[in-house]
């Protein structure tokens, strides 16, 4: 039987998100590709463990993750039952759900048919009674913004979530997104976008503006750029990379001299801080304390130890920053 480590809660620092009562840690677990039928049990029970022993409180899912969609929300809810029954008070647990999931018409996208649906499947699939925090997982360019959050308010009325987010959602969809919960009286928590040293959308388009002024939270999902900040790319595509499969989410064309180049810069940024490529990857997204948590995964217990250990150092100096926007922005 799994006891958790006595000083969990030493080390990682909480941040309130947004105006809410509710604080996550810097760091949050994202059960994104690594848990499913096609990774080892212990080796995910493993991370789990590990993950809360270090302080990281917060799991993050989505009815779609695995593969295949739903596995590692069915994961989660084996670790669950096996390690976390004492603990499910001490956890922010997230889903969401947005895109496709079953065949036919309702089975994606935005309307109070599927998110209340997959929700109930979700709460199925992971054994529990309620989420902490449930997403509208993307916009529906065809359902009126009203009726999905008049889902979420939903889910919230019902007891089947006592938070509810958006991810992908433009600075204007989300102000009002906002605007809806707000006069629905389920306030609008928190925000995940796609967010990192190399993807500056949410500054550029003006969605951290947006949530400063709604006073919302934020997590950002893919703070290391799907692993091309970790440093396994500093010397070209190693074999057994992300790049060099036929991942959708990156390919070698990305991989250009150009900006294997602009890793270099950085890690050399990172040496001097004494952190790894990755570490200041993830302290540069928490910087300033702007955004609420960052999102990681982790294919093994020491992959996450060295992710939890960025936040040892999350100060920049002026010339640091200054230098880090003419690398990557060339």
């Amino acid at each position: 039987m799994y006891t958790a480590h006595p000083d969990r809660y030493a080390e990682m620092p909480y941040r309130r998100t947004g105006r809410s009562g509710l604080k996550l840690p810097a760091l949050s677990l994202g059960l994104w590709h690594n848990f499913g039928p096609d990774r080892p049990v212990e080796t995910q029970r493993a991370i789990l463990r590990r993950a809360f022993d270090l302080g990281v409180t917060h799991f993050d899912l989505a009815n779609n993750y695995g593969p295949p969609p739903g596995s590692a929300e069915s994961a989660l809810g084996e670790a669950l039952k096996a390690d976390f029954a004492p603990y499910r008070d001490e956890l922010v647990i997230s889903t969401k759900a947005g895109y496709l999931m079953w065949p036919g018409p309702y089975g994606e996208w935005g309307s109070r048919k599927y998110l209340l649906s997959s929700l109930d499947q979700s709460l199925s699939r992971m054994g529990l009674e309620y989420v902490d925090i449930f997403y509208s997982h993307r916009p529906d360019p065809k359902t009126p913004l009203e009726e999905t959050m008049g889902a979420l308010h939903t889910a919230v009325q019902q007891g089947k979530a006592l938070y509810v987010g958006v991810s992908n959602y433009s600075a204007e969809q989300t102000r009002e997104a906002a605007r809806i919960l707000a006069e629905l009286g389920t306030p609008l928590l928190i925000h995940q976008p796609r967010y990192s040293m190399l993807d500056r959308r949410p500054e550029t388009g003006g969605l951290l503006h947006a949530l400063d002024e709604l006073q919302v939270g934020s997590i950002a999902y893919s703070p290391l750029e799907q692993g091309l900040l970790t440093g396994r790319y500093l010397n070209g595509i190693p074999q057994d990379s992300r790049a060099a499969s036929d991942s959708p989410f990156l390919n070698s064309d990305a991989v250009t001299e150009e900006l294997v180049g602009k890793l270099r810069a950085l890690n050399e940024i990172a040496g001097s801080r004494g952190q790894s490529l990755a570490q200041l990857a993830l302290a540069w997204v928490l910087r300033q304390g702007r955004v609420t948590s960052a999102l990681v995964g982790a294919s093994s217990p020491q992959q996450l130890e060295d992710s939890v250990a960025a936040i040892g150092n999350l100060d920049f100096g002026a010339d640091e920053l200054a230098r880090i926007d003419k690398i990557v922005q060339g």
